[in-house]
Formats: structure tokens, C-alpha cells, sequence
């Protein structure tokens, strides 16, 4: 069952994705090459918890870390470590937050240094997929509606959706009802609602669709090698423009 929240759990949910979306723009600003993900996730705790938050992701379901650092192939839920970052990598950063027990959660893929011309249009279409689902996240629409735009977009330019992973819920808890595919399904899922907050978030390969889980039992990559990008927003659905509240 989905959760509406009420104005006074809006406000804490706010606090949360405020704190998210700052660092990810500080996150964005030292990810250089020749920086190592352990030193990106040290940062990040340090400033989570100086702003009186507890970074959301550290052990939850034991997972080691405060952020996810996925490097190029790797899809979702890297595990920051001694990996130096390379001219020419594209890195994923997701960072939840939980701020007095309301949670925030957002994703950016970012680009190395100079990048090729074909991760860059990965980081674009999957960055605009994002916000073409955004757009269909209003009152009385279907979850089915996101999946659509944001399946149609990465399609229409060559790429593909993974299918084993898909946005959800958030707000009271880091994963709450309901889950939202970025592709469709059969059905049109359930009916979005004013006072709903959604995780939208776009799994975007550059080539195949097809993922595998690595041995440290966390890190997802493509089946195939390619590239792979992620962008995440936490979303209210209002009657009317949804308004992006990891967005500073």
C-alpha cells in the first residue's frame, strides 16, 4: 500500500532531499581523475552527518558504504573502495539520506574528464528520460504512464531499460511502495495520488538490457561489458506540476 504523506511529513521529507541534492553537487564538483571512490564516499558521510543526518545506505541490508559508486560497466550499487577514477570513466553516485527518519534519495551519472561522444549521449538520454517519467508523475496518472516516457525515450535512441531493477517508493522509509518500473508492464499499475513521493530513477545500457550481480554480491553490471548510466530524482506528486525535491 502506498503512502500519502501529509504537510508536516512533506517538510521532514524536504529536509532529507535538500541534504541529497547538495551533495551531490559537491560529490560532482571533486570527482576528478585520479581520486579514489573510498575518499568520494569519506566525503560523503562527513558532510551528511554534519548536517545532524545519517547517510541512509550504510548497513542497510549490510551494504558497507554511505554512497554507491558505479564505474562505467558497473550498473548500481558499486561499493566505493581503491578504485582511482580515470579520464574517460563515467561514474554513477546514488546517496540516500535519512534526516530526523525521513529519507531522501537521488542519483547522478557524471563524465571523468572528456568523455567519447557515445557516453556522452548515454548521460543525456538517460538524464532526459528521467524527466520525461517526472513529467507523468501527476495526480490520477498510472505508474504505467512514467514507464512509458521513459521506456519510449531510451528506446528511441538506441538504447535500453534495465528490467531487474526499478524505482519505488520513498519518504518514510527508503523503499516504500510503489515499485516503478522504466518499462512497461502488463497492467497500468497503480494510480498515483497527491501527497505521493516517488524515487524515479532510469537504468539506462548503452547496448543490452541484460545485467549480472558481481561477486561482492552488491555491485550490478551489464551482462555485456558496455556502458551503463543512472539519474535519480525523489519526486512529489501534486495535482498538477510534480515538484522535484532532490533538485537545489
Amino acid at each position: 500500500m502506498h503512502e500519502l504523506k501529509n504537510k508536516t511529513e512533506i517538510g521532514y521529507i524536504k529536509q532529507a532531499c535538500r541534504i541529497v541534492g547538495e551533495l551531490l553537487i559537491y560529490l560532482k564538483e571533486i570527482a576528478k581523475p585520479g581520486v579514489m571512490t573510498k575518499w568520494l564516499d569519506e566525503k560523503a558521510e562527513d558532510f551528511i552527518r554534519k548536517r545532524g543526518a545519517v547517510p541512509a545506505f550504510k548497513n542497510y541490508n549490510e551494504f558497507p558504504s554511505s554512497i554507491c559508486t558505479s564505474v562505467n560497466e558497473e550498473v548500481i550499487h558499486g561499493i566505493p573502495g581503491t578504485y582511482r577514477l580515470n579520464e574517460g570513466d563515467i561514474l554513477s553516485i546514488d546517496v540516500g539520506v535519512n534526516k530526523a527518519g525521513y529519507f531522501g534519495d537521488a542519483a547522478v551519472t557524471i563524465p571523468i574528464g572528456q568523455v567519447s561522444p557515445e557516453k556522452s549521449k548515454l548521460l543525456n538520454v538517460t538524464e532526459a528520460s528521467l524527466y520525461a517519467g517526472i513529467q507523468k508523475a501527476i495526480h490520477k496518472n498510472h505508474v504505467s504512464d512514467i514507464s512509458k516516457a521513459i521506456q519510449g525515450l531510451v528506446e528511441g535512441n538506441g538504447f535500453s531499460v534495465v528490467r531487474d531493477f526499478v524505482g519505488h517508493g520513498v519518504g518514510k522509509k527508503l523503499h516504500e511502495e510503489p515499485p516503478i518500473p522504466n518499462y512497461k508492464t502488463p497492467g497500468r499499475g497503480p494510480r498515483l495520488l497527491s501527497g505521493m513521493t516517488l524515487a524515479i530513477e532510469p537504468m539506462v545500457n548503452m547496448k543490452g538490457f541484460e545485467v549480472i550481480i558481481k561477486k561482492d554480491k552488491w555491485t550490478v553490471v551489464t551482462k555485456d561489458g558496455h556502458p551503463s548510466a543512472h539519474f535519480e530524482h525523489t519526486v512529489l506528486v501534486r495535482d498538477g506540476e510534480p515538484e522535484i525535491l532532490t533538485m537545489v
